[in-house]
């Protein structure tokens, strides 16, 4: 792919087939966004993969939190399984500890069960206790594709600066911006380097509606400028 990268959250073959309408490069396949995105389940990603040839970045996570136990663990290596052979292309998923920094036993395991499929590191980076120490972290884990992050727990609008200095810092090509994403913010990004984006919310009326093809096609145009 050249050019920038749009990624869009699906949770049916309906949002999917919208998303590659509008000029989407992959999705971000998720369940119950209720709980801010939770694994879905094998019949989705099936049904998806045969409707539609985006690559499917697959949520793996029980609840909406950022703990992995040993249950939850073993839980998530049997559905990743499941979710690979339904046509998953890859994975998201990321845990912090008790004390709020990178859970790299969890994520470590994970990372093995999945592979040799890559993997997004989601935002629980942008909710740790030392978000510097984090990216130490999370950056030198292998098979990584990208970190979605929006650079604050609050949303993008108030992680600029965060993101600018990974940017700077050398992770522009790995940062997956997203969450509380608005077109205002695009030409900041795509000066400090970043040139993956991630969108859910505006490219919806609303959880319960449908993705929007057109409004899909308005964000491909948007992070092209250069």
């Amino acid at each position: 792919m050249t050019g920038s990268l749009l990624e869009v959250i699906a949770l049916n073959v309906r949002d999917a087939v919208a998303a590659e309408q509008g000029g989407a490069d992959r999705l971000e396949v998720v369940a119950d966004m209720a709980a801010d995105g939770l694994t879905p389940s094998p019949e989705t990603v099936a049904a998806i993969a045969a409707e539609c040839p985006l690559p499917q970045m697959v949520m793996l996570r029980c609840d909406a939190n950022f703990a992995a136990d040993p249950d939850v663990l073993d839980r998530l290596r049997r559905d990743a399984k499941a979710l690979a052979q339904a046509g998953a292309a890859g994975f998201v998923f990321g845990f912090l500890d008790g004390a709020g920094a990178v859970d790299l036993t969890a994520t470590e395991a994970l990372i093995h069960a999945v592979s040799p499929l890559p993997w997004t590191f989601h935002r629980a980076v942008d909710h740790a206790a030392d978000v510097q120490a984090a990216w130490r972290a999370v950056r030198l884990l292998p098979n990584l594709a990208t970190v979605l992050t929006s650079g604050s727990p609050t949303g993008v609008g108030a992680g600029l600066s965060l993101l600018k200095a990974r940017a700077d810092a050398g992770d522009g090509s790995i940062i997956l911006a997203g969450g509380g994403l608005k077109p205002a913010y695009v030409p900041s990004l795509l000066d400090y380097g970043i040139r993956a984006f991630h969108v859910g919310s505006a490219v919806r009326a609303s959880w319960s509606d449908p993705v929007e093809w057109r409004l899909v096609r308005q964000w491909r145009a948007l992070v092209e400028r250069d």
